[in-house]
């Protein structure tokens, strides 16, 4: 059994006095390999030297909505340059990411970050990259630019709308990014959509350092949760924790068609 991490912030400085331990320790557990988003260009160095030191990790470039407000129009240049630089090699693009909208902060921007979304998408069009979504209170606004600008599907990470709102993104070519919080007992809508979602639409991340699963509340994440958080979910869904491994991580390379796994 392997799995595959699809979201995991493994360049924060969280990670940063033991990343070595951690991504031994990950492999060493059947995860074979960790999509590592940027949230803005100044984390671009460091998600492409983590994934150069590791070659489970897979790099995503993006720029984050929440961290829109302080972005310039020089960075979506600087955006799309490293992309196109990093198409193949050590650091290599396998998705433009993380990218999407959040309307539940407060004053968070809404007309820009929806300007710097539309922008990514073109981007992600033009270099036909899939993306990684952050979607929050946002979903109708995502699928209303998706449908206006397409782009090669991707991943709606940490989904938590409506079971019409995940058939949007499965006819759009998306996949639906499920983790930690599956693994509380209160979140019935996500726990109902992962249960009865085709199984075909579903991938496993944990968003690492951060969404920490039930036995870990308040502490940091890591991507050594996904086997148990492969285990509750296979368990939710009546099935064999292998089975759904596998379905998962072919899945997730379905959805990722660069994405290599080490070995």
């Amino acid at each position: 059994m392997f799995l595959i991490d699809t979201h995991c912030h493994f360049a924060a400085a969280d990670f940063e006095s033991d990343r070595d331990v951690v991504a031994a320790a990950a492999a060493a557990a059947g995860i074979a390999a960790i999509v590592v988003p940027a949230v803005d260009v100044a984390s671009f160095a460091a998600v492409r030297a983590c994934c150069v030191r590791h070659a489970s990790c897979a790099a995503a470039y993006g720029i984050h909505p929440l961290y829109v407000r302080d972005a310039s129009d020089d960075d979506l240049g600087a955006l799309r340059r490293t992309l196109q630089g990093l198409l193949a090699g050590p650091g290599r693009a396998v998705a433009v990411g993380e990218i999407g909208l959040d309307f539940f902060v407060a004053d968070a921007g809404v007309e820009k970050q929806e300007r710097f979304f539309v922008e990514q998408l073109k981007i992600a069009r033009d270099t036909d990259l899939p993306v990684l979504l952050h979607v929050r209170r946002a979903v109708d606004q995502v699928l209303k630019n998706l449908r206006r600008i397409k782009v090669r599907g991707g991943i709606a990470h940490a989904f938590n709308g409506s079971r019409q709102q995940a058939e949007e993104f499965i006819k759009l070519g998306f996949k639906l990014g499920f983790g930690g919080a599956l693994t509380y007992g209160g979140s019935t809508r996500i726990r109902s959509l992962a249960c009865s979602l085709p199984l075909a639409s579903i991938v496993l991340e944990t968003d690492s350092p951060d969404m920490p699963p039930a036995w870990l509340a308040g502490a940091r994440n890591t991507p050594l949760q996904l086997p148990r958080i492969n285990g509750v979910l296979a368990a939710l869904r009546g099935i064999d924790a292998d089975q759904l491994a596998s379905a998962t991580s072919a899945n997730a390379l379905a959805v990722l068609p660069e994405l290599r796994l080490p070995g």
